[in-house]
């Protein structure tokens, strides 16, 4: 067993791993394990071990049945808007096509968060949104590192918040990951596009000055640029893929 770890530390490391075989298909659907299995192969305490399950059920990854055990679902059954499988998935073999079904998400729900936001923005959020593509633009050169990474983060988190909208701002998690994962994963260029940071400060004015269809069209052509450059690399690493 390990010991003297810290034990939410621990928990999470399991997490991810379990977490990542699930989704990546290691171990497949209809296959059974238990906490005993886990607690050996991660030499963790079958406390620890528990909890993982249960974060795991909890995200509808796995089912606990009496005498069945623990057994791995069908992912039509995960809770696929989760920032962790979000995550997970990213990291596996379907990277490529789970971008391309978030990028289709993020094309019905920002756009229609810019156009809300030129309406309901405060003026802190108005200058939360320059300051990101300020932060954007002077980080350009540098668009896989992490500081332009936390720009981008911030300007489509206060994007969502701007909208006044609840359910709108609960996508703020979903796109970090997205933006992260592209940053994670070698998605991103080293020099930003120009075009695409252009369009990020176009949405930000066009919000400050509240132009609603403005925003909207600028944020719908962030959406298509950041979609068609995932799909431009993959075919450069996959030839032969289909668009």
């Amino acid at each position: 067993m390990v010991e003297g770890a810290d034990t939410r530390q621990l928990h999470e490391s399991v997490l991810d791993r379990l977490g990542f075989d699930i989704t990546s298909g290691a171990i497949p659907a209809a296959a059974r394990i238990s906490s005993e299995e886990i607690s050996e192969r991660f030499g963790v305490s079958r406390t620890v071990a528990r909890e993982v399950v249960r974060v795991l059920e909890s995200l509808g990854m796995v089912s606990i049945r009496r005498r069945a055990g623990i057994t791995v679902l069908d992912q039509r059954q995960w809770q696929a808007l989760d920032p962790k499988v979000i995550r997970w998935r990213l990291a596996g073999p379907e990277r490529f096509a789970q971008l391309a079904w978030l990028a289709e998400l993020r094309s019905g729900v920002e756009p229609l968060a810019a156009r809300l936001a030129a309406t309901n923005a405060t003026p802190d959020e108005c200058g939360a949104l320059t300051a990101a593509v300020v932060g954007m633009s002077a980080t350009a050169r540098a668009a896989n590192k992490a500081a332009y990474l936390g720009h981008d983060v911030d300007f489509h988190a206060t994007l969502l918040a701007a909208s006044g909208n609840p359910l709108l701002q609960v996508f703020a998690p979903i796109v970090r990951e997205v933006l992260a994962g592209r940053t994670e994963h070698a998605l991103m260029p080293e020099h930003a596009d120009p075009v695409a940071v252009q369009l990020h400060i176009d949405v930000a004015a066009a919000i400050g000055a509240r132009d609603a269809a403005a925003a909207e069209a600028a944020m719908r052509e962030i959406v298509l640029e950041s979609a068609t450059a995932v799909a431009d690399l993959q075919t450069a690493v996959q030839p032969g893929t289909q668009r």
